[in-house]
């Protein structure tokens, strides 16, 4: 009895403590369980759009066009009036022996303006009007440019994600076909290179997925970097928007007229052409015009001892054009001193030694030049629109056709599954058939992008792509 009570007292004892250790265990809080932070939203189209007018880029193309309009900006001030004062002071004894010192200031008022139209000032405030056009038609091309290199990383991107799903199918089929396989040679029904084929075939999707994996991570970087910022894209291919739709496509000759009027390449080279024939001009003025200056001075013209009192001059310079005016008031009495009139007219012909033919003739060789890159600008323009309208033809062609064999893959799958579901298929040729369907979805969606691309091309060749309205989400 005694070695009852004793086991019945143990177990108890074991009941107890069990009972205190669930209770401990309802009592204690649970452990801490670690929450993974959300994944990035992937960012839409259009905000990677708008996120392109921060880019490095697109403000360097700002900057560049800044630095034209600067360049303007300080051509109109120097071909504007100019007015500048200045003070001279002077110390004099004569004689050495017997003289007293004497000291005399002057403060000078001067003005200066380019008034005639052949005034070089002139002609540096109209080329660089010329080059501020230029530099607005590059800035927009530059913009355009940077868009459609956008658009076309971010297709890029899709189409690695793309790639990427198709991969992961495919080795799913090729591992399922070497399990296939591989059991088909064990019943020996397989000689040893269809087992070998199997697997060969599976390292070959493993590499193409390895492949993919690296193409979308390198889709990615490029968009990182044009953008200038780290950016999330859709982990799936379905995740990703369609391409902005491009303008419709005008005959051919009114898209290479049109790009012959807004390419800054021809831009570029008729302001040249301009700035060389405004030489050719200049020369040819410089060469005919006499160096003739006129000018007066009114005022205090002379005391006794020669020196001028208050006055006030103008001077004309025929060849360069600019009209001076000066005034000049020295800093003592002068009231004894009386006023009159002096009128002079200076004029320089050269002899011997004259450049001004030389440079006449290096003017015209300048223009030649100009001339010629303007053609062959225009012949390059030419050329680049016809080449991509002709790639846009082809890719639209090339739509046709992807479109064909995107039914017929379907309709391919569709028929399998019937003979599955008849029971003259296995399910391993239903997986082929989904792989080939979701292959030929994938190269008819990379070929719409292509059409697209194509069209943003050529309308970026034919300057009809607007950055602005892409950029700003529908909005100039």
């Amino acid at each position: 009895m005694l070695h009852t009570n004793v086991h019945r007292a143990r177990a108890l004892l074991t009941v107890g403590a069990l009972l205190g250790a669930g209770a401990a265990a309802q009592t204690a809080p649970p452990p801490a369980v670690p929450v993974a932070a959300p994944a990035p939203a992937a960012e839409a189209l259009p905000a990677l759009l708008g996120a392109l007018r921060s880019a490095p880029d697109w403000r360097s193309a700002d900057l560049t066009y800044r630095a034209a309009q600067l360049t303007l900006d300080s051509a109109r001030t120097r071909a504007g009036l100019s007015v500048q004062a200045g003070a001279t002071g002077s110390l004099t004894r004569l004689p050495w022996d017997t003289g007293e010192w004497n000291g005399a200031a002057t403060v000078t008022v001067s003005a200066g303006l380019s008034v005639l139209p052949w005034s070089a000032a002139l002609e540096v405030v109209r080329s660089a009007r010329r080059g501020l056009d230029s530099a607005a038609i590059t800035l927009r091309s530059s913009r355009a440019s940077l868009t459609v290199s956008l658009l076309q990383a971010y297709a890029a991107a899709r189409r690695a994600a793309a790639q990427q799903e198709l991969a992961a199918a495919q080795v799913a089929v090729a591992t399922r076909q070497l399990a296939v396989a591989s059991d088909r040679r064990a019943q020996g029904l397989l000689p040893p290179e269809g087992l070998l084929t199997a697997q060969a075939a599976l390292e070959s999707a493993q590499a193409a997925q390895g492949q993919a994996t690296r193409a979308a991570a390198q889709a990615a970087r490029s968009v990182t970097r044009l953008l200038g910022r780290a950016v999330t894209l859709p982990a799936t291919a379905a995740g990703y928007a369609a391409l902005p739709a491009a303008p419709a496509v005008a005959p051919l000759d009114e898209l290479i007229a049109r790009a012959l009027l807004g390419r800054p390449e021809v831009a570029r080279a008729r302001a040249a052409l301009t700035d060389a024939q405004a030489g050719v001009q200049a020369a040819q003025l410089d060469a005919r015009l006499p160096d003739v200056s006129a000018s007066a001075v009114y005022g205090q013209l002379s005391d006794a001892q020669g020196n001028p009192g208050k006055t006030v001059s103008g001077s004309l310079s025929l060849k360069t054009g600019v009209l001076g005016v000066q005034a000049s008031v020295p800093l003592r009495d002068t009231s004894a001193i009386p006023s009159g009139l002096s009128l002079s007219l200076s004029a320089t012909l050269p002899l011997l030694g004259n450049p001004a033919g030389t440079v006449l003739r290096q003017a015209q060789l300048g223009q030649a030049q100009a001339q010629l890159a303007l053609d062959s600008a225009v012949q390059a323009v030419d050329l680049d629109v016809r080449s991509r309208y002709d790639a846009l033809l082809d890719e639209q062609a090339s739509l046709t056709a992807a479109r064909t064999t995107d039914a017929q893959a379907r309709a391919a799958r569709d028929s399998v599954r019937a003979r599955v579901d008849a029971g003259l298929a296995t399910t391993l040729d239903l997986q082929q058939a989904d792989l080939g369907a979701a292959q030929a979805a994938q190269a008819l969606v990379a070929q719409q992008d292509a059409v697209a691309l194509a069209a943003l091309t050529l309308s970026l060749a034919t300057t009809d792509l607007d950055p602005q309205l892409l950029t700003s989400g529908g909005t100039p």
